[in-house]
């Protein structure tokens, strides 16, 4: 395992535990030559799941590259890593929970926009202003508009 922090190829184990799930290993990890701790999982490797993109080719579900999507957008926002890895693991459920092994990232992205929502209203329009591709401000200002129309709403409800 390669240390995430210097590079260095050897570490030590100081902690295994098995998920609470039981389908992967959770082990804590020391490297050798800077003593930084760091975290990796084991998961039994299986028939892949699959994410059919928006021009149809198929290509498999990488959390890690979802994970990446979510940092971007919860940047700098009070979100913390725990919440964002919980979210993954609700892209991932959905994913398995699927007959065909396969989702569109329509179905993911809209799921994580969905959460992202309810978290964080400006990670939520970070996270869309890339994965919807708004073509002008126009598109954007619009989604902006929902946003507060539907916030509107709720104040207006909770206060009748």
């Amino acid at each position: 395992m390669k240390c995430p922090y210097c590079g260095f190829t050897q570490d030590r184990v100081v902690d295994s535990r098995e998920s609470k799930e039981a389908d992967s290993i959770r082990r804590r990890r020391e490297c050798e030559r800077c003593n930084k701790r760091f975290t990796t999982y084991e998961r039994i490797d299986e028939i892949p799941y699959m994410v059919v993109k928006k021009d149809g080719r198929r290509e498999r579900f990488e959390r890690q590259k979802v994970l990446s999507g979510l940092l971007h957008a919860c940047e700098k926002r009070p979100i913390s890593a725990g919440k964002l890895e919980s979210l993954v693991d609700e892209a991932e459920s959905f994913l398995m929970d699927s007959p065909e092994r396969e989702r569109t990232t329509a179905e993911i992205g809209e799921l994580l926009m969905d959460r992202l929502k309810t978290l964080d209203t400006v990670a939520y329009i970070r996270f869309a202003s890339v994965y919807r591709d708004f073509k002008d401000v126009r598109e954007f200002k619009e989604e902006l508009e929902q946003l507060l129309s539907g916030k509107e709403a709720g104040k207006k409800g909770k206060h009748s």
